[in-house]
């Protein structure tokens, strides 16, 4: 009994230290190439699933539309090569799934449909700061949604609201509730 005990301990133990594996929101993993295709949907999720069911595969890397070329791309590596940081993409290694970046300021991978009363051009930005920051300038402003280049268009766009509408997850976009 006491064996039992002692070995459950230990399994517990184990299991609390390994933490999740989480791809990297912000980093590429060049290098490991054997083959690469597009992701219509233009989620990195499809991309870690693609690595998942792939038994060559060890690592991967996806880039946003218009980042390397005009389409989502998944690029499947043979190694776990080291990851660069690199705004165009997410990587992971096998087993890693997708976790955007959480924080206060922005949803990431959400987009609140509905509620518009505005809607402009806007640098490209990972973070959505520019929308986020027209809308604070703008008193009838409740809402934000930046949509990532190559989504809606060539340009980002930043789309303010006089409503907040519920989240919906969406790989196209980072969104935020400012009032």
């Amino acid at each position: 009994m006491r064996a039992f005990c002692l070995i459950t301990v230990c399994l517990c133990m184990l299991m609390a230290a390994a933490p999740d594996a989480y791809a990297q929101t912000g980093y590429d993993r060049p290098g490991g190439d054997y083959t690469s295709f597009p992701v219509r949907s233009g989620d990195p999720a499809a991309c870690a699933a693609r690595c998942e069911r792939d038994g060559r595969c060890r690592a991967w890397s996806f880039s946003y539309p218009l980042t390397a070329v005009a389409n989502a791309v998944c690029w499947l590596k043979s190694s776990v090569t080291a990851p660069v940081e690199n705004n165009c993409c997410i990587s992971g290694v096998r087993g890693a799934g997708v976790a955007e970046p959480r924080n206060q300021a922005a949803e990431f991978a959400i987009d609140r449909m509905g509620g518009d009363y505005r809607d402009l051009a806007v640098a490209s930005d990972p973070e959505g700061k520019t929308c986020k920051a027209a809308c604070e300038a703008d008193s009838k402003c409740r809402a934000w949604t930046y949509s990532r280049p190559g989504y809606l268009g060539a340009s980002a766009r930043c789309f303010l609201k006089h409503q907040i509408k519920p989240p919906r997850r969406k790989p196209c976009c980072i969104s935020g509730v400012v009032r």
